[in-house]
């Protein structure tokens, strides 16, 4: 078994991790496939939360949104990540362990309320909990709520899931055969080279946390669980040298 270096971890999820091939939507065999693998996470001991985007059900202001009040469309790309949130739920309580929903909107006929003690306590007891609804604010991404939950929560990194892509590269791999992939980059470094990691705000409040960014290819199976074991994986992104 892979040795733990990690002792509690935010996992970022885009909502398209969740769709599969169908490209949309939640893809049921996708959901059991992470579900699966977070598990074992948590059968290592790794206090897991876990953060997931909305883009496969809402698009924001780039596709379904186009032409919305952008506040508007923020509430509703929410909304779509509480879908997702209840979806990943049931998948991983069906493989036997507890998992907590918690939303920074209050809708607690579905889901408790963001609190940051009760969090930590049902992590220490070995469940997952789920943050959904992103920080409860429009403008924020869900790149910020895994950042600012993961600060909130202390935990010792944050792994950013990506769909079919190993790491992070000094250009697009699909359009250009010979883009680099970086093992290691400073906070800095995403920020002035643009790298598209997670935002500018994400980004930053990692670098004032201290709190590691491991990018890593979802798509590959048994990837969640090497990247919580701390093996060579993906790019990271920690503080300056």
């Amino acid at each position: 078994m892979e040795s733990k270096k990690y002792h509690r971890i935010v996992l970022k999820l885009s909502g398209e991790a969740l769709a599969g091939k169908q490209g949309y939507g939640i893809d049921p065999e996708t959901v059991e496939t992470i579900a699966k693998q977070v598990v074992a996470v948590n059968q290592l001991g790794v206090q897991v939360a876990i953060v997931v985007g909305g883009g496969n059900i809402w698009r924001g202001l780039s596709g379904s949104a186009k032409g919305m009040d952008r506040v508007s469309a923020d509430y509703m790309g929410m909304l779509a990540t509480v879908m997702n949130s209840l979806a990943l739920q049931d998948a991983m309580e069906k493989n036997g362990v507890a998992t907590r929903v918690q939303t920074a909107i209050n809708m607690q006929q579905v889901a408790e309320p963001y609190i940051r003690r009760r969090a930590i306590r049902h992590m220490e007891k070995g469940r997952v909990v789920i943050f959904g609804a992103g920080t409860g604010n429009p403008y924020f991404s869900t790149d910020t709520t895994a950042a600012l939950r993961a600060a909130e929560i202390e935990a010792d990194a944050i792994l950013m899931a990506k769909n079919g892509v190993d790491g992070v590269y000094d250009s697009d791999p699909k359009l250009n055969p010979d883009a680099k992939m970086f093992k290691h980059l400073t906070y800095l470094d995403v920020i002035n080279k643009d790298l598209k990691v997670m935002d500018a705000t994400a980004t930053t409040l990692c670098r004032n946390n201290n709190i590691p960014i491991v990018v890593f290819n979802i798509d590959q199976p048994g990837n969640i669980v090497k990247a919580a074991s701390g093996e060579d994986l993906g790019t990271v992104v920690d503080k300056e040298d």
